[in-house]
């Protein structure tokens, strides 16, 4: 290309058509490459026209490439086949660390301990006891009364059945409100020495009873006499008592 001429363009006719051919995507490579060494070497130094094919330095560290996708590839779907499920965890069975041989199991049932033996052991400790306490009471004073004097003369009654009845029945229920354990702790602790001491005097009434039998007297000496008479109202005292205590929890 020539330079300036008054029969030909100028250096600014030049330019713009080679910038015309440079930037042309349908001209061929060679013709756009020979545009752009024209541009180089008519163009000023300022006034060049930026190569489109050079990029500035870039500021700073590189960015990361971005991934090329072609764009004939398919798009692939997850499986939901694949993804990873957590295994199912199986319940663990809680082992009971072995205690010692002795011990019981807490939560082992228990079946209910019978009572009928009890009865066996009743009756013949009952037949001796009344017989005892009756035989005393005669030997103390106790004896036939007519309770209804006037309103029904036939009607008699030993009075020496109040001893068996009274002491041997409260010292029973003294002991089960004692070992039962649904009762305060007043009365418990009542029960428990109203019971020892009724079981006490019972075997000592027995005692007192066979000794005097055994030595052939007919009448309790007078000190023997005292105590018994006194154990009706002891036993009525003790039993109110005890019924109140019992229920003490319950106001």
């Amino acid at each position: 290309m020539a330079r300036g001429g008054t029969g030909g363009g100028t250096d600014a006719d030049v330019v713009a058509a080679a910038r015309e051919v440079a930037t042309d995507p349908d001209a061929s490579d060679f013709l756009r490459e020979l545009a752009r060494e024209t541009l180089t070497d008519l163009s000023p130094a300022d006034e060049r026209m930026p190569e489109p094919w050079r990029y500035a330095e870039p500021i700073g560290p590189d960015p990361l490439p971005a991934p090329v996708v072609p764009e004939s590839a398919p798009l692939v779907e997850a499986d939901p086949t694949s993804a990873t499920v957590a295994p199912a965890v199986e319940p663990v069975e809680q082992v009971t660390a072995p205690g010692h041989p002795g011990t019981p199991e807490a939560d082992k049932p228990r079946g209910r301990a019978v009572a009928w033996p009890v009865i066996l052991l009743a009756l013949p400790a009952f037949v001796a006891i009344w017989s005892g306490w009756v035989g005393l009471g005669g030997l103390t004073g106790f004896g036939v009364v007519h309770p209804l004097p006037g309103i029904a003369d036939s009607v008699s009654l030993n009075t020496a059945i109040t001893l068996p009845i009274g002491v041997e029945t409260y010292g029973a229920y003294a002991l089960y409100v004692w070992l039962s354990g649904r009762v305060p702790d007043r009365a418990r602790r009542f029960a428990k020495w109203s019971a020892i001491g009724s079981l006490v005097v019972g075997a000592l009434g027995q005692v007192a009873y066979h000794l005097l039998v055994a030595a052939g007297w007919t009448s309790a000496p007078w000190w023997i006499t005292t105590l018994v008479s006194c154990l009706p109202v002891a036993v009525l005292g003790m039993g109110a008592a005890l019924a109140h205590l019992v229920r003490e929890d319950a106001r």
